[in-house]
């Protein structure tokens, strides 16, 4: 859009040399862009226009100030004087006889109440010492701010989760072992300190109220000497003598289950853990011989024919092959949730942590803060607690809060990628970028959103090649923003198509998009959706200039008032 060059006819009149009949012909200016636009956090406009031929006085200064007017406020930006080619003052010197360039630049911090604003130029303008009044020119009129619709909230904050389980199984071993070529229980064996304990955990997941016996396996194992058939033998019987004795102590117990049997006639697999896990000399040749050959009798032979290294294997490693392995899994039984719920109301203190976090998924959305704030009192020692709390303060639009939050997390636990990807959006929603730009350099390998999050920081920023590279193949909100401010609609409509929960954001950018296309059904479809959605954005639209057409229609005017 041009406006005429007034301020130049004016200043043309006052500094003619010689009265004239004719009045100067106003000449351009032209400000780009116009309408202005939000690029990062500034509001920057270019204003270029001419200083005609033979105008402008030998001893005139003229200082021109742009100034931004929005709300009953005004900003001004760097004023530029131009002086005619006998004044000494600073000031870039326009000759009389050639006339000049006007160029100057104006650049103002954005603020919300700016988008509805316009632009003028302000002068000061003397002849000598005689000052002569200029009015304000208006020279651009609105301010797209678009850009601004890209926010924080739109990458998704990661909660940290409880871990908590209804059912947790534990797991206890013992293993009776037997002589070379023997099968018979040992008084030593059945006696061992390992062995009682499994009975007596047996016997406690019977009675207590909160466990349960899940599985108890028997298995019967030989070590890989000796013939296949001898080794099949051996370890049947083995694992037969085990579970009678098992079965029998387990019924003077008054333990009721199920026992499962299984057995393995020649354990190479423990064969080879032992043999890892030792400091016999020349192992690495034992475990070679083991990858080179998978039939078992070969592999026997070879080891044997290894004289120096087998005496040490038949003395450490087999014995220990020889055995039952009596395997019992347990299931420990948590709380019900209206266990949880009811010590969350009488008292939270019998809660574990993971009990707490775990509460807050139970309770009502305005019930979670106080639980959090329990967990975090409870056990100082875990970051959960405080980063979940800084979720709800984000959600919230307490972005202080959030952060304060965010930072006593990370005062826990310093390399939690999650709460760093959070306290870079939290930072973001502050404006504070190159914290967030921080933050996201050590959000790496965590469970955030790191092309959303990269690429709303590169659209803030004012960036649009880096945040739509950033974006690839997101669908989002604010990838949509990138791609309206960079006029690919087509490909914004598909993005915000594919939104997986399409919010009031969503509609109001589709409706953006066919303001920009000129579809008016969109236009009009798409804003009813974002108004129902977020009845705040009436006042919004109502002067988003992204809709100036549509500004004087009765349709669009029952929509927003």
């Amino acid at each position: 859009m041009k406006k005429s060059l007034f301020f130049v006819s004016i200043m043309a009149v006052a500094m003619l040399a010689s009265c004239s009949k004719n009045m100067p012909q106003p000449e351009e200016i032209t400000v780009n862009p116009n309408p202005l636009t939000v690029v990062g956090n500034k509001v920057n406009a270019e204003i270029r226009g001419t200083f005609p031929v033979k105008k402008f006085a030998k001893k005139g200064t003229l200082v021109v100030t742009p100034v931004l007017k929005f709300e009953g406020q005004e900003l001004l930006a760097a004023p530029v004087t131009y002086v005619g080619e006998k004044v000494k003052e600073n000031g870039k010197v326009v000759n009389f006889k050639e006339g000049g360039t006007y160029t100057q630049t104006a650049s103002f911090d954005y603020q919300p109440a700016m988008d509805e604003c316009e632009l003028y130029l302000r002068f000061k303008a003397k002849i000598g010492e005689k000052e002569i009044e200029i009015p304000d020119l208006k020279v651009a009129d609105g301010l797209i701010a678009t850009a601004k619709l890209a926010n924080a909230e739109d990458c998704g904050a990661v909660l940290t989760p409880d871990k908590f389980q209804r059912i947790i199984q534990e797991m206890q071993e013992a293993d009776i072992k037997f002589l070379i070529q023997q099968s018979n229980l040992r008084s030593s064996e059945t006696n061992s300190a390992e062995y009682k304990s499994l009975r007596a955990a047996i016997k406690e997941a019977n009675q207590a109220e909160r466990k349960e016996i899940n599985n108890i396996e028997v298995s019967g194992y030989a070590s890989p000497d000796g013939g296949m058939n001898l080794n099949e033998n051996l370890a049947s019987a083995r694992q037969k003598n085990a579970q009678k004795y098992l079965a029998n102590q387990m019924k003077k117990d008054k333990v009721s289950a199920e026992i499962k049997a299984s057995v393995t006639a020649e354990d190479w697999e423990g064969f080879q853990a032992a043999m890892e896990n030792s400091n016999i000399q020349d192992k690495e040749l034992v475990l070679r011989v083991l990858s080179m050959y998978s039939d078992p009798e070969e592999r026997e032979a070879q080891i044997k024919n290894l004289s120096n290294v087998y005496k040490n294997i038949a003395d450490e490693i087999l014995p220990a092959l020889r055995r039952s392995r009596l395997i019992l899994t347990t299931d420990l039984i948590g709380k019900s949730d209206d266990e949880i719920l009811e010590f969350w109301k009488n008292d939270p203190t019998q809660l574990s942590l993971e009990e707490l976090l775990y509460c807050a998924t139970l309770v009502p959305a305005d019930q979670k803060m106080a639980v959090y704030e329990k967990a975090a009192e409870l056990y100082k020692d875990d970051a959960r607690a405080y980063n979940n709390m800084g979720m709800i303060y984000f959600e919230q639009g307490n972005i202080a809060e959030a952060r304060r939050c965010y930072n006593k997390a990370l005062a826990i636990d310093a390399n939690n990628a999650d709460i760093h990807y959070n306290a870079a959006l939290a930072a973001m929603a502050d404006g504070d970028l190159a914290k967030a730009e921080e933050e996201l350099g050590k959000a790496a390998g965590g469970h955030g959103n790191m092309s959303a999050a990269l690429g709303t920081l590169n659209t803030m920023k004012g960036d649009y090649a880096a945040a739509k590279k950033a974006y690839g193949n997101v669908a989002s909100n604010n990838a949509a923003v990138q791609q309206i401010i960079n006029e690919d609609y087509a490909a914004a409509r598909q993005t915000l198509a594919n939104v997986k929960n399409p919010n009031a954001t969503t509609a109001y950018l589709q409706a953006i998009v066919g303001a920009r296309t000129n579809d008016r059904n969109a236009v009009y479809n798409n804003l009813k959706v974002a108004l129902e959605r977020d009845a705040a954005l009436k006042a919004k639209a109502a002067k988003d200039i992204e809709f100036a057409k549509y500004a004087e229609e009765a349709e669009f005017k029952a929509l927003v008032k």
